[in-house]
């Protein structure tokens, strides 16, 4: 598959997800099978640039395959210098936020709010693919379907869009109104495949191979993009491209196997974050490898309690080792 000028593995795409797809996870899941990955929501904002979160945000060290940068904002001109400092920074492709549903964003009338007001939307899309350009860097959206039940908007902006110049597009089952709620819906995103000459990719419940291959006939989308189902669960992607190539089942990792990829997980985390904000958050990431074992909800309690980077380190192993 092609974006722009870049050819990407496989059709399985990591969802950006704040909090969730830092550099580290990243590397992981493209380790792990994923062929593209986009960077958690960066701020279009100026001031808050220098930040220790947005600094993170734009640390792409050693990061392998393309790397796709998310922008979020309200503001055209601060959108398309967002877009050239990321550039500036590294970044291969710029992705434009239209589908995060989250309060703190969409009352600021940026991420899905922006669905809301098709000519900002479509102003901001212009300024960004005209700031990228000269750069012949590719424009791509992330999108859900509308704001509401009563309000579907993707197949017309997904035109606008592709006339803008925009590459991709990746559509989110679900409104905004629905948030993560309620089961994702594919008529919507067949309907913007069929309207517009550009890659579409799908998003949205995604968990499991025969899932993605009902998706993918569902929808006839050009790839899938998958969030909440990698969490915890990385080799999700090696799982599914094992089952869409041959239809059948790719064993599960053994715990040696999911203790060597966590422990590789840690120790990028903490490079990435430091002691103190490495501890604090990798329980989140631990939390989710281990839900589904067994002990692991008492494990998780127990994670909780450690506060050092070492003692993590050798709960882990412990735990994954009897």
């Amino acid at each position: 598959m092609q974006i722009g000028s870049h050819t990407l593995p496989n059709t399985l795409f990591v969802a950006p997800m704040a909090g969730v797809t830092d550099r580290p996870f990243r590397m992981l899941c493209k380790r792990l099978g994923a062929g593209y990955a986009v960077s958690e929501m960066v701020t279009s904002r100026p001031d808050l640039r220098n930040s220790p979160k947005t600094t993170r945000r734009l640390n792409h060290e050693g990061e392998s395959g393309v790397i796709a940068v998310q922008i979020a904002g309200t503001e055209a001109p601060m959108m398309a210098d967002a877009a050239r400092y990321n550039i500036d920074h590294g970044a291969q492709i710029i992705d434009i936020n239209m589908g995060c549903p989250a309060k703190k964003v969409c009352n600021k009338w940026a991420g899905s709010a922006l669905m809301q007001d098709e000519k900002l939307a479509l102003s901001i899309v212009e300024a960004v693919v005209e700031a990228c350009s000269p750069h012949n860097i590719p424009v791509t959206v992330k999108m859900r379907t509308g704001w509401s039940q009563d309000h579907k908007n993707a197949e017309a902006l997904a035109r606008q869009f592709e006339a803008a110049g925009v590459q991709m597009l990746t559509v989110h089952g679900r409104t905004r109104e629905q948030g993560y709620k309620g089961e994702a819906e594919y008529a919507t995103i067949a309907a913007v495949k069929a309207a517009v000459r550009i890659p579409v990719v799908a998003n949205g419940d995604i968990t499991t191979p025969e899932k993605a291959r009902a998706v993918l006939q569902a929808t006839q989308a050009d790839a899938l993009m998958i969030g909440r189902a990698a969490q915890g669960k990385p080799w999700i992607f090696q799982e599914i491209l094992h089952f869409l190539e041959t239809g059948e089942h790719l064993a599960p990792p053994s715990r040696p196997q999911m203790r060597e990829w966590l422990i590789a997980h840690l120790h990028d985390h903490y490079s990435l974050y430091g002691e103190v904000v490495g501890v604090l958050s990798a329980r989140k990431h631990i939390g989710w490898y281990m839900r589904p074992l067994e002990g692991g909800e008492a494990f998780r309690a127990h994670m909780n309690t450690l506060d050092s980077s070492a003692a993590q380190i050798a709960a882990v192993e412990q735990f994954l080792t009897e």
